[in-house]
């Protein structure tokens, strides 16, 4: 499932990565990789605050729909 329907405070794993290359280039550099955990903080108006790799970081509610869990 998309990152933007993951449950707030709960720990998930990341599946894959979606999108173009350049998508993916750039979340990998942001330290979204595969088998990485990732933790919804807070969602407002589809835009998401995540903790990944003890950082914490907003994406787009278009970034994140290419996060899978």
């Amino acid at each position: 499932m998309p990152l933007t329907l993951a449950v707030i405070g709960e720990e998930n794993i990341i599946k894959r990565i979606g999108g173009n290359a350049e998508v993916r280039t750039h979340l990998q550099n942001l330290g979204f990789v595969s088998g990485a955990t990732v933790t919804v903080v807070s969602s407002m108006g589809g835009n998401l605050i995540v903790n990944v790799k003890g950082t914490r970081i907003a994406i787009s509610k278009e970034m994140a729909q290419k996060i899978f869990v």
